[in-house]
């Protein structure tokens, strides 16, 4: 019987020891004895030939057998390394596969096989997954893919954005329905800002990254206002415009859950917000109250500020939803604006004017998209995102003329990876509401570090 090889190898070298053997034994028995027969002599030398073919042709297959022999231990080591990127071990593994077939046969499982491999592993192991959510070309700016711990990302971005909005304006007071003691201010209002921003995320763990966001803004305004009821027929054009750095804000993520095909994914993050842009209160007003007096005053700000004039403070979850061949994902957040207090604003030949507690509307947004893999490189997405703003207080009430606002957008975004460091974004966001921008373009670059 085949025990382990042994057995067979020696009679392996028993049979060669005795073809090499034999030959020599028969030549001194030829020698000893001249008298044999010619006949008998040819045929045992024919029979010596033919035995030396065979030891020649036995170790030709013995060389053949050993070569075999390494090309299915190459094979098998090939066929392991096969079903471990594929996650199969870990498969077998978990439901006791391959290797509990081999045990109850009571035949061992030849050494370096897969099947090996998986009975020496522990069993009830974990599977060997890529615990990190897809990749989509980004389109909000919350971004659904983590840094990996011990990386920096410097992502340098630009965004242009473009609104244009009519408003009309009644200042004054009516006696009776239709008519009106004061003016009608009809204005047409032009806001072109660009912003130039570049944030730094670090992974503090494979589940946990932290960003810091620098934005610096240009913003320009174009006012193209008509007082009806004073004689004039001439458009009035009053231009504002402010440069600096904006609000800088940081944010804190982090990942809830192990996703995976048709699992869910869910990013949770908080975000905090300073007003280290010029705000609302620092720039000078012309003319808060319009009146017939005062022909100059526009109710418009001489600069435009470039922050909010406020803390805020953000909480949201992110997730993701892989379903080949495409990616869903989406945004729930509330933005929270801390009440200011004892606020002064500057008004133009007045100074200085008290406007005691202020504080803007909170901020609810939802949005989702869907996002599709090209190829290894390329990727598009397409989303909508909503916006629900409320009103803005003073002393406790609302301010006459704030209103809740809703604002929605349409985005459009492509992704090109160029390498595995480096990767262009580019977002499109037309506004679906009058109160939203009409435009905006956004250009990302992530670089890893």
């Amino acid at each position: 019987m085949y025990r382990n090889g042994r057995v067979m190898q020696a009679g392996r070298r028993a049979g060669v020891f005795s073809l090499a053997v034999l030959p020599m034994w028969i030549g001194a028995c030829l020698a000893q004895d001249a008298s044999v027969d010619p006949a008998l002599r040819e045929k045992i030398e024919a029979q010596g030939r033919k035995l030396d073919a065979m030891r020649s042709r036995m170790a030709e297959q013995l060389a053949e057998l050993e070569q075999m022999k390494r090309d299915l231990s190459a094979q098998e080591a090939q066929y392991a390394d096969l079903r471990k990127a594929v996650g199969l071990n870990a498969l077998d593994d978990a439901r006791g596969g391959s290797a509990a077939v081999a045990t109850a046969s009571g035949d061992p499982p030849p050494v370096g096989s897969p099947v090996q491999a998986v009975a020496a592993s522990p069993v009830g192991r974990r599977p060997e997954q890529d615990e990190r959510p897809p990749e989509v070309a980004p389109i909000f700016d919350q971004p659904g893919v983590l840094t990996p711990r011990g990386k920096l990302i410097v992502e340098p971005s630009y965004q242009y954005g473009y609104s244009s909005a009519d408003r009309v304006a009644l200042v004054g007071y009516t006696v009776i329905p239709a008519i009106l003691i004061g003016l009608i201010d009809v204005r047409q209002v032009k806001t072109t800002t660009q912003t130039a921003a570049v944030a730094f995320r670090y992974g503090l763990t494979n589940r946990m990254e932290l960003e810091v966001r620098i934005p610096y803004v240009d913003t320009h305004t174009d006012t193209i206002s008509r007082e009806i009821f004073t004689g004039t027929a001439q458009d009035s054009l009053y231009t504002t415009s402010g440069k600096g750095i904006g609000d800088i804000e940081a944010t804190l993520r982090y990942q809830l859950n192990d996703g995976g095909a048709d699992k869910p994914y869910y990013v949770g993050w908080l975000r905090a917000k300073s007003r280290t842009g010029r705000d609302p209160f620092e720039v000078t007003t012309d003319c808060i109250t319009r009146c017939l007096e005062n022909f100059t005053g526009t109710g418009l700000p001489v600069q435009s500020p470039t922050g909010s004039g406020f803390y805020s403070a953000q909480a949201g979850v992110t997730w993701l939803y892989p379903s080949d061949p495409v990616v869903f994902f989406g945004n729930v957040s509330y933005l929270h604006n801390f009440e200011r207090h004892n606020v002064s604003r500057n008004v133009l030949l007045e100074g200085k004017q008290f406007l005691g507690n202020v504080k803007a509307g909170d901020i609810a947004d939802v949005s989702v998209g869907m996002g599709l893999s090209l190829n290894e490189k390329a990727s598009i997405s397409i989303g909508y995102d909503q916006s629900f703003v409320g009103r803005t207080t003073q002393n406790g009430n609302s301010v006459p003329g704030s209103a809740r606002v809703t604002l929605g957008s349409l985005l459009l975004g492509g992704s090109y990876r160029f390498n595995d460091k480096e990767t262009l974004n580019v977002t499109l966001g037309v506004g679906v509401t009058r109160d939203t921008p009409d435009s905006t373009v956004t250009v990302r670059l992530p670089i890893t570090l």
